[in-house]
C-alpha cells in the first residue's frame, strides 16, 4: 500500500514538473520571440571605427548604412529614425551599400521622401544589393523584380547617386578620394573591370560592394577601403555557434572592421532585417573616420 502511494505521488509530481516545464518553455519561447521582434530588431546602436588609408590634417567622416530592407517588417517610420541617428554624427560623406527593399516593395514615392534627408546633409552615394532586383531575386528565388529600375528611380528622385559599376572623384572637406561602386554579386552584375576603368589610383579609393565575398575577385583592383553589408551581422548570433545564418561563403567576415594586409574591409550589421527578427545582433549605423 505504501509503495503504491509512493508511486502515485511520484508520477503525479513528474507530470506536474513536465507540465510546468512545458509551460515555462512556452513562455520563454514566446518571450524570446517578442524580444527578437519587438525590441532588438529596432534597438539601434552606433559604432565608430577608424580606417587609416591616407594622410590628412583631419579625418573624413563617412557614414556607412546598408540593408535598410523597407518592408512590412521594417517601417518607413523606423528607417526615418535610423537615418536621423546617422545624420546626428555630422558626416562629410554618406555611403549606402544596397538592399534598400525586401522582395516586391511598392511604396517608392514615400520611401524616396525619407531618403531625401541624406543628400540634404552630405553627398550621398549608393550601390545595389541582391534584393533590389535582378537575376537572383527574379530567377533563383522568384521573390523579387527582374530588374532594379524601380530602386534606381527611387534613389535618383531622392537625390542619391547610384554607382553601378562606375566610379567618381570627390573633393570633400579637404580630401580627394575615388569612390567606386560595383553591382551585386548574386545578381551577376559585379563588373569590376568596368567599374575601375580609367581610375586615377594616385588617390585613395573607397569601394562600395554589397556582398563582402566580392573581396576575393576585387583583390586585383586598386582600393584601400571596401564597404559592404548583406550579412546583417548574421542577424541571429548564437553563443558557441556564431553566425550560422550569415549568407556568405567566408564566415570570418560577417561584421565589423577588418584589416586585409594594407587594406580595410568594413561590414555593417545593417539597419533593417528580414522577417522582423534579430537576436544578439543589434542593427547599427556606423561612422568611419578615414585618416
Amino acid at each position: 500500500m505504501i509503495k503504491r502511494l509512493r508511486n502515485y505521488w511520484q508520477n503525479r509530481t513528474n507530470r506536474r514538473r513536465f507540465l510546468w516545464g512545458s509551460l515555462g518553455s512556452g513562455f520563454v519561447g514566446a518571450g524570446s520571440y517578442a524580444y527578437m521582434r519587438l525590441w532588438e530588431s529596432g534597438w539601434l546602436e552606433v559604432n565608430h571605427h577608424r580606417a587609416p588609408i591616407m594622410k590628412a590634417e583631419r579625418p573624413l567622416r563617412l557614414l556607412h548604412l546598408s540593408d535598410l530592407h523597407a518592408s512590412k517588417a521594417v517601417s518607413l517610420g523606423y528607417l526615418r529614425r535610423a537615418l536621423e541617428v546617422g545624420l546626428e554624427l555630422n558626416p562629410d560623406l554618406i555611403c549606402l551599400t544596397g538592399d534598400f527593399i525586401t522582395w516586391k516593395y511598392r511604396q517608392y514615392d514615400e520611401y524616396s521622401e525619407v531618403l531625401r534627408a541624406l543628400p540634404k546633409a552630405a553627398p550621398t552615394f549608393a550601390c545595389l544589393g541582391n534584393h533590389d532586383g535582378g537575376s537572383w531575386a527574379a530567377g533563383t528565388m522568384k521573390i523579387g523584380a527582374a530588374h532594379s529600375l524601380p530602386v534606381q528611380r527611387m534613389l535618383k528622385k531622392a537625390g542619391i547617386r547610384l554607382l553601378h559599376n562606375e566610379h567618381t572623384l570627390l573633393d570633400l572637406a579637404g580630401h580627394t578620394i575615388n569612390l567606386v561602386g560595383v553591382g551585386d554579386l548574386w545578381n551577376r552584375e559585379c563588373h569590376p573591370q568596368q567599374a575601375f576603368a580609367e581610375l586615377d589610383d594616385q588617390y585613395p579609393t573607397v569601394l562600395l560592394s554589397h556582398n563582402p565575398d566580392t573581396k576575393t575577385e576585387l583583390a586585383a583592383y586598386p582600393w584601400q577601403l571596401m564597404l559592404s553589408g548583406h550579412t546583417h551581422g548574421g542577424q541571429v548570433y548564437l553563443p558557441g555557434l556564431g553566425d550560422p545564418l550569415a549568407p556568405v561563403k567566408d564566415k570570418k567576415y560577417v561584421r565589423g572592421l577588418h584589416r586585409l594586409g594594407d587594406r580595410w574591409l568594413h561590414i555593417t550589421k545593417g539597419v533593417g532585417n528580414l522577417h522582423g527578427l534579430r537576436f544578439n545582433c543589434r542593427p547599427e549605423v556606423s561612422l568611419l573616420e578615414i585618416s
